[in-house]
Formats: structure tokens, sequence, C-alpha cells
């Protein structure tokens, strides 16, 4: 798997989790007394993240992107559903390398 395939991958799981964090695990904790469900979506989506910053790191230096785009991608994923911008700017980037979502023959 291609470090761009392999950061595309993490940014979406990554943000997955931090959408679950958000929309599942904090109301379980905050309205429903249930702070079980912070600890362990939290301790998950605080994990993916740390990959996600290595995968990014590799990334950026496989494909030579510009600070700017490194930085404009860290801060997407803080976003909620920022990982969705970073995944426009990602499948323009596979479509230019061959590698997007095509089914193979």
């Amino acid at each position: 798997m291609s470090e761009l395939k392999f950061f595309r991958w993490v940014s979406l799981v990554e943000g997955l989790s931090f959408l679950i964090l958000l929309g599942i695990a904090m109301p379980l904790k905050y309205v429903f007394g249930q702070p079980l469900a912070v600890r362990i979506v939290g301790m998950a989506h605080g994990a993916l993240f740390l990959v996600f910053v290595v995968a990014l790191i590799r990334a950026a230096l496989e494909h030579e992107w510009p600070i700017t785009r490194s930085a404009k991608n860290m801060l997407l994923s803080v976003l909620p559903f920022g990982f969705i911008g970073i995944e426009r700017g990602l499948r323009g980037d596979m479509a230019k390398l061959g590698g997007g979502d095509e089914p193979r023959a």
C-alpha cells in the first residue's frame, strides 16, 4: 500500500472516530452519565490520531508537499468533518498518479 493510500485510509478512520467521539460518546457521558464510552472511544481516537500524524508526515515527505499543505491537513484533522476536505485533496492526488477509485479489470 502506498503512503498516499495509507494516509487516505487513516484519515477516514480517524475522522470517523472523531465523529463517534463527539456525536455518541460525549452525549453518553454528559447526558446519560456513562463515562466509559468516552474512555474507550477517546483512547481509540487518540491512538488513531497519532497514526494519522505519522502517516501525514510520511505522505508529505514521499510526495514533497509544501509545509502549507501539511499544515492545512493538520488543521482539517481537528475539525469535525475535516476529513472530507482531506479526502477531496487526496482523491485529486491519486487521480493524477493513476491510483484512484476506478475498478480494476
